[in-house]
């Protein structure tokens, strides 16, 4: 194709008329047609691109990659004068844009803020001639880019409970006092026996007290239940979150985990990324500390489930980066009938507690499953109800937003006072520390023998 030099080229030959002689003008202009021809022959070189990009990153966390140009059989002087490289970015993907080299590498970072499959488009190259008067697109081949939740903030709370940095107990070496869940044998009675441990039957066959002994259970189940519905499409401001007194990674204390990592651009995850990156969390950690984990993803049905197993972050994190929030309501009583019928675990239920009638299909599902598991309601605090109760209004519309929010505040408390009655724990924390919050919570629960 021909560039801007050789139409402005033709504009000067043909306003050369106006004051030299035709053929000079006409001579000009096949002199102007020479040379691009001669600048088309160049563009024509063999021209190679390859791309290098990683197959997964995390969300929101900058990965390089590289673009490589080669030109084929060029002798010095002959190959084109630039070569202008192109990336196109998919929706919730951010790549560097454009770079112009002789030839070489083109290196750049990739940042994912949408977990899933994205399709990446193809890189465009466009080599200009050595004139400036003749230039040439090559297409590359499209990839694909796997995005998976936040998994090295996952993995840095991980680190830190297998450390001891981490602020709550991290792994257990022996088992916390009191009755055992695994019987192990009978043996005789001993004066510092428990009541409970007494076999009536050992004892009536032996002649004398004969005692259960049980071994205190160390591997635990882990499940989580994470909501897919409606309420968790919502999105969070992860700076607003921030200013209204959410700790930062950096600004952790010393000897503490980093409650989080924000993702890098932009600063809005939905509820259910977030949800998402804590389940993983909590994942990692029962992988270090050696207890079984699982997953039950549910909306208007269960869509992905996973029995708990050992070393099972990497199967959670599998059956979970790919989700997307429905327009559903969310079907607890699906996942809690499949929770129920294993045995004892700690079930953490991500969900959002703001609407109230989503709230009550969760109330309604409960009883059940609170009397066989220990439940953890998880869901993030709402900024901007906080932010409308804490600022003194100004105007009309501050006051309207300020009462918009109390009765928010007050359905939200109404619905955690109901969870408590029902003997389960509600965590409602800023989003930069909901995961660091249910690990601890996790650990506490397994440190007080809960599991």
């Amino acid at each position: 194709m021909p560039t801007s030099r050789v139409a402005l080229g033709l504009a000067l030959c043909a306003l050369s008329v106006l004051v030299a002689p035709i053929w000079l003008a006409a001579t000009a202009a096949n002199l102007l047609a020479l040379a691009w021809l001669v600048d088309v022959r160049h563009t024509f070189r063999k021209i190679s691109i390859d791309r290098s990009i990683p197959t997964i990153v995390a969300r929101g966390v900058a990965e390089p990659f590289t673009i490589t140009v080669g030109i084929n059989g060029a002798r010095t002087g002959a190959a084109p004068r630039l070569v202008v490289v192109r990336q196109p970015a998919p929706p919730d993907v951010e790549i560097g844009s454009v770079v112009e080299c002789a030839s070489g590498s083109y290196d750049a970072s990739l940042t994912g803020h949408r977990r899933g499959r994205h399709r990446l488009p193809p890189p465009a190259l466009r080599a200009i001639g050595p004139l400036g008067l003749a230039s040439r697109s090559i297409v590359g081949s499209p990839g694909e880019l796997v995005v998976y939740p936040d998994l090295p903030a996952a993995h840095r709370l991980a680190r830190a409970v297998r450390r001891g940095t981490f602020r709550e107990a991290g792994v257990v070496a022996r088992g916390p006092l009191g009755l055992g869940t695994e019987f192990e044998s009978v043996r005789e009675y001993l004066p510092d026996d428990d009541v409970r441990q007494v076999n009536w039957r050992a004892t009536e066959r032996m002649g004398r007290p004969m005692s259960n002994q049980y071994r205190v259970e160390q591997d635990r189940d882990v499940i989580c239940v994470v909501d897919t519905g409606r309420l968790m499409a919502s999105p969070i401001d992860l700076a607003v979150d921030g200013a209204n007194g959410a700790r930062l990674p950096s600004e952790s204390s010393p000897g503490q985990a980093p409650a989080s990592a924000a993702p890098s651009g932009p600063r809005l995850a939905t509820r259910l990324d977030l949800a998402i990156d804590a389940a993983v969390a909590v994942a990692a950690v029962a992988d270090v500390v050696g207890d079984r984990c699982g997953v039950v993803a549910v909306g208007r049905d269960v869509q992905r489930q996973v029995p708990p197993r050992r070393r099972g972050a990497d199967a959670v994190v599998q059956a979970l980066f790919d989700l997307e929030p429905s327009s559903a309501t969310c079907d607890f009583g699906a996942a809690f009938r499949l929770v129920g019928e294993g045995k004892r675990a700690l079930v953490l239920v991500f969900t959002d507690l703001v609407d109230e009638a989503a709230a009550r299909l969760l109330l309604e599902a409960l009883p059940g499953i609170a009397r066989r598991h220990h439940v953890l309601v998880v869901a993030i605090a709402e900024p901007g109800v906080d932010a409308a109760l804490r600022r003194a209004p100004d105007t009309k519309v501050d006051v309207y937003a300020a009462a918009a929010a109390l009765d928010v505040s007050v359905a939200r408390d109404a619905v955690v006072n109901r969870l408590g009655a029902l003997g389960v724990e509600v965590i409602s924390v800023p989003a930069l520390r909901l995961s660091a919050a249910c690990v601890a919570s996790y650990l506490r629960a397994k440190a007080r023998a809960r599991l």
